[in-house]
């Protein structure tokens, strides 16, 4: 394959929700530390929330459903436990589900540190399946957004079904607002948008390898699905990677069909997982119920 070849494939815009990466993305060794370092920075808002918003969400999470000791609650995407520790310490009854190993390794390691009592759960949360029941679901950081019509729909029907009788959902989505905001880059003709590509060498400063590297990103729109693709290209020495993170976003008309498709509907809405009052921004964050 000659450079213009390979910057063609680099290029192509595949059809929408066509690849799914996510679980070569969390499995690779370095780039899990590298995720984790994101994690744990609480300055920024990368693969979590900096850190006093986490505070005030636990604290919103704790009020808003009135969660003690008796309460049950289940993390999907947990990380490396930023808001399951935080909720063990007042005594609630936490687990957390992730696929990533190196994250689950450093929160079961701060559990033990701090005498906490989480189950973790090391697997993919759309396989995962309980015989619990839970008195709040929770999916913090837009994770929610990362997934197919299809996973969507299998993941609402799963918190259904683990549901105590007065049980809630809370999880926040990317909003359509924030779609119109995105730009599209990618080096074929668009109309009147410019041909750009984003390439640097060792990209987003070494993130993706640890030896020298090419980096490439395109961003695809798919305005009639309200979808946007970050395509990234690896190029090392020996190989090759493509990694594709799609990103749903929502119209609260468009979650609220979904939703109610699976038995579900939406009690509550807002700005956050704070809890701050709903005024249409870039994320909102939705308490659902059981219909």
């Amino acid at each position: 394959m000659n450079l213009f070849e390979t910057l063609t494939t680099i290029a192509h815009r595949p059809d929408v929700w066509s690849k799914y990466t996510a679980s070569q993305l969390w499995a690779d060794p370095y780039i899990a530390t590298q995720m984790l370092k994101f994690h744990l920075n609480p300055d920024v808002d990368a693969a979590s929330r900096n850190e006093p918003f986490i505070n005030e969400s636990v604290e919103w999470l704790i009020s808003r459903f009135a969660l003690a000791n008796h309460s049950k609650v289940i993390d999907f995407g947990c990380g490396p436990g930023l808001y399951t520790s935080r909720l063990a310490q007042q005594g609630i009854t936490v687990t957390g589900v992730d696929f990533s190993a190196n994250s689950l390794s450093y929160a079961k390691n701060c559990a033990e540190e701090n005498s906490l009592n989480i189950q973790y759960v090391e697997q993919n949360y759309l396989e995962f399946e309980t015989e619990d029941k839970f008195d709040l679901v929770t999916m913090i950081m837009c994770d929610f957004c990362a997934l197919s019509p299809r996973q969507r729909a299998k993941l609402l029907k799963k918190w259904e079904r683990i549901l105590t009788c007065d049980g809630s959902i809370v999880l926040d989505v990317h909003t359509n607002k924030a779609f119109g905001g995105q730009n599209e880059t990618a080096t074929k003709d668009f109309g009147n948008r410019e041909e750009t590509m984003t390439v640097e060498p060792n990209f987003m400063n070494g993130f993706w390898a640890p030896c020298d590297y090419y980096g490439f990103l395109n961003v695809f729109k798919y305005p009639e699905e309200k979808v946007i693709l970050e395509k990234y290209t690896i190029v090392l020495p020996e190989e090759e990677r493509v990694i594709y993170n799609w990103l749903q976003y929502f119209t609260l008309e468009a979650l609220t069909e979904e939703v109610e498709a699976q038995g579900l509907r939406i009690d509550s809405v807002y700005n956050d997982i704070r809890g701050e009052q709903y005024s249409e921004v870039d994320e909102m964050a939705v308490v659902l119920r059981r219909a």
